[in-house]
């Protein structure tokens, strides 16, 4: 797929450690991940007779006004960096599938991120007697998905190669399932902390895998705040008063525990830049770009950050066995005054606020400024 025949989006990476600028110009977004990014393969995949949340209202009311299998009440931070960058919002590679009909030079990008996907594959977890009740979809089976894709993408080896050096890799957020699937399993904070160094090698193996392929140019997002989840403040409800943060009321551990996750993330990161100096491989900070928000709510406009505004009651709004989307729930009147969605996810409102600290900074590293050929993130 040559160049010729695209228009290309470019952005400029400043690298911090040397202060010389790096010019990417993009013809497609290519993602991995899962809820956080799924733009509709879970509702797909899912079999006809098990109801999938982002499946109905109030999901998707707020920018699509109805359902589109987004984990949201609009969109999402891929939407916003594609928006940002000038590409259409990002298929899901299961409707791409089904729908090939369309000229392949028209794929701008395909996203192969599915709710409830774990870094590591389902069979680690199982031995450890950990269930994914979403999914067996793990990162790996998404880079398979993408391998058996690659020859519609591209048809030779050196409109491949082509390809693989101009589209922008977004790899998750990935590895939140690996965490929250046996904490909310009633497994130990310690027992939780020991699955860290192999979630960290399997996001880091399927970064290196890309990289091989061809890649050039990856994003790789940290993980969020998870101390500040609605759900997470329900699980631990009975917490002690000193574990929680006094200005945001988020418990102080669970977000130590993403910090580790994220340290650990970063590590990875350095050793895969020293191994492929070719490429450029983005740390997206979403820790310190959602904490900003947890941190000053009414700088950015919010008036609730840790009570979820879709949910099933309780003291975060959150009950795990009256979901968003249920006949019980209930909805807030302003989603964008809320940070929480649902009491997992987050609403459009944060979402826009993250992408926003990616793409104009200071939350990469090194630090993204898209304004070569941007079209801006759309104030909708």
């Amino acid at each position: 797929m040559a160049s010729s025949s695209n228009s290309l989006i470019c952005i400029i990476i400043l690298l911090i450690t040397s202060f010389k600028h790096v010019y990417g110009c993009y013809e497609s977004i290519i993602s991995f991940g899962d809820s956080l990014a799924d733009t509709g393969n879970l509702i797909r995949l899912s079999k006809s007779n098990k109801i999938v949340a982002s499946s109905v209202l109030p999901y998707g009311e707020t920018f699509f006004h109805h359902p589109t299998g987004r984990f949201s009440d609009g969109r999402l931070v891929i939407d916003f960096i594609a928006e940002g960058m000038g590409f259409p919002l990002v298929p899901p590679y299961v409707g791409v599938m089904k729908n090939m009909s369309s000229s392949k030079n028209s794929i701008r990008g395909v996203n192969f991120a599915v709710a409830g996907t774990t870094a590591v594959d389902i069979s680690y977890l199982e031995k450890r007697g950990i269930k994914n009740p979403a999914t067996n979809v793990s990162l790996g089976t998404q880079l398979e998905w993408f391998k058996q894709m690659l020859p519609i993408l591209c048809d030779s080896p050196t409109s491949c190669k082509e390809y693989l050096e101009n589209s922008l890799f977004l790899m998750g957020e990935i590895g939140g399932n690996d965490y929250n699937h046996p904490f909310s399993q009633g497994k130990s904070g310690e027992e939780v902390k020991s699955l860290v160094p192999a979630v960290i090698s399997a996001i880091g193996q399927g970064i290196n895998e890309l990289i091989e392929l061809g890649a050039q140019t990856l994003i790789v997002p940290g993980n969020l705040p998870i101390g500040c989840s609605a759900s997470y403040l329900t699980i631990f409800k009975d917490s002690n008063k000193k574990d929680y943060d006094n200005s945001t009321g988020c418990i102080n551990w669970l977000n130590e525990f993403a910090e580790y996750h994220n340290q650990l993330l970063q590590q990875e990161i350095h050793k895969l830049r020293e191994i492929h100096p070719h490429a450029n491989i983005i740390y997206a900070d979403y820790y310190n770009a959602a904490m900003q928000i947890y941190k000053s709510p009414k700088n950015f406009g919010f008036t609730s950050t840790i009570v979820a505004c879709c949910g099933g009651g309780g003291v975060y709004n959150y009950d795990s066995k009256r979901p968003c989307g249920s006949p019980s729930s209930n909805y807030c009147d302003t989603p964008s005054s809320y940070v929480s969605w649902d009491g997992v996810h987050l609403t459009e409102a944060a979402y826009k606020l993250i992408a926003k600290g990616l793409l104009q900074g200071p939350y990469t590293i090194p630090q993204m400024n898209y304004g070569l050929y941007n079209k801006g993130i759309s104030d909708q």
